[in-house]
């Protein structure tokens, strides 16, 4: 079992960070030195385009725009660091790369900026993966982002004028096909002491005081009672006086 699952490390909170610090400081560059480069998006079905697989995500709009992304793309990163370390990279990574060629294959025409594209990877990663691997920290984490974002679905709908809804679809779709093919890469959390092979639950006094369902019992059946008392009768010393004739 890897150690390294469910551990915090200060690259859990350093890579968002400075990941969220490069989107930021392109669009000051854009903002104060060079506005031309907002024209570096996705430009579906042109070939010149497909440079904006790269940089679109680096691009906003405006500072509302770039406002909106900021916050879901850093807390979705740093979930996906804490609990996927082993393969947050590779979803990045390829998860742009993946949700930028699809926007630039199903997109309308246009220049298709933002991290909203990959944001939708993350988001759609996180909650089928947690599906997928049926640990119960896991389900609680997908619970959690649609709790949060579970509105985000309607954006891969064309529902609002100048919106990308092709590449917040991409990156859905992206994040469900990495689920699938990361699918035997679950992260589990390490073994404690009582989670050792040799550890017998069924013999722990303690443990009979909690049903299937993990609801704690204060009154143990009678047979659990039994086998308490003959466990105390076995280790029961006895003492016997004999008395002395005189």
């Amino acid at each position: 079992m890897s150690k390294q699952q469910f551990k915090f490390s200060n690259g859990v909170i350093i890579y968002p960070v400075l990941m969220l610090l490069a989107v930021w400081l392109v669009f000051w560059y854009q903002t104060t030195v060079d506005y031309g480069i907002k024209s570096y998006g996705i430009r579906p079905q042109k070939v010149e385009g497909l440079l904006g697989v790269f940089t679109s995500p680096f691009l906003h709009g405006d500072l509302n725009h770039l406002y909106n992304n900021s916050f879901p793309l850093l807390i979705l990163s740093l979930a996906l660091f804490y609990f996927y370390n082993k393969i947050a990279w590779k979803v990045l990574g390829f998860g742009v790369l993946l949700s930028g060629f699809l926007t630039w294959l199903i997109g309308s025409s246009g220049n298709h900026i933002g991290a909203s594209g990959l944001i939708y990877v993350l988001f759609s990663f996180i909650f089928f993966k947690g599906i997928f691997a049926k640990h119960y920290r896991l389900i609680a984490l997908s619970l959690v982002v649609i709790f949060i974002y579970g509105s985000m679905i309607w954006y891969v709908f064309p529902i609002k004028q100048g919106m990308s809804w092709e590449g917040h679809l991409g990156g859905l779709i992206t994040g469900l096909l990495f689920a699938l093919l990361f699918k035997n890469k679950i992260a589990k959390p390490e073994r404690y002491a009582w989670q050792q092979p040799e550890y017998n639950e069924e013999d722990d006094p303690f443990m009979k005081h909690f049903d299937e369902n993990g609801n704690f019992i204060e009154s143990l059946p009678e047979e659990a009672i039994d086998q308490e008392i003959e466990t105390e009768q076995s280790t029961q010393i006895n003492y016997i006086f004999k008395k002395k004739d005189d």
